[in-house]
């Protein structure tokens, strides 16, 4: 179905420019996706890591465009932690890197700052991006422990779980 629209499109791009056009579909390349069942373990180590050391967190796992797939919210936990957890893993799998990076290269509200034109972007730590090889497939993002390190630290104990098992 998708690949009907694909060519539909580039006929109809050719015929208002003029060019020529393949009679086959467009290749649909192949691409890693992050499976539910591993973002739910992740998102679980996340919150386990996090509880082990007395924090109350949310933990997110997002696919590659930012979309949530799993969250998980650890008894206790505030419900700013779970919007801010949301946004962090929405954040570091668009800018394909972590939040405190992503904090790092845009400090300053006066010079360009994406934040201000998507109000869905956080900065500070707290997500990591979840690669396999040069791909970004997705992220987890933590929050809710008393400072970005320490949801940082709970997020890489979720990546950790599942980091030999991404191919």
């Amino acid at each position: 179905m998708i690949q009907s629209y694909v060519l539909t499109a580039v006929v109809l791009a050719a015929a208002l420019t003029g060019s020529s056009v393949r009679a086959d579909p467009l290749p649909i390349e192949n691409h890693k996706v992050l499976t539910a069942a591993l973002a739910v373990e992740a998102a679980q180590a996340a919150v386990a890591a996090c509880k082990a050391q007395g924090y109350n967190n949310a933990a997110v796992v997002a696919d590659a465009s930012g979309k949530p797939i799993v969250l998980i919210v650890g008894d206790g936990t505030r419900y700013v932690a779970v919007e801010v957890s949301r946004r962090k893993a929405y954040t570091a799998a668009l800018w394909k890197m972590s939040t405190g990076d992503f904090a790092k290269r845009f400090p300053t509200p006066t010079g360009f700052n994406p934040s201000v034109y998507d109000p869905q972007l956080a900065g500070g730590q707290g997500a990591l991006p979840i690669t396999v090889g040069s791909d970004t497939i997705g992220a987890i993002a933590t929050a809710g422990a008393p400072g970005g390190d320490k949801d940082e630290a709970c997020a890489r104990a979720g990546l950790d779980k599942i980091k030999d098992q991404l191919n």
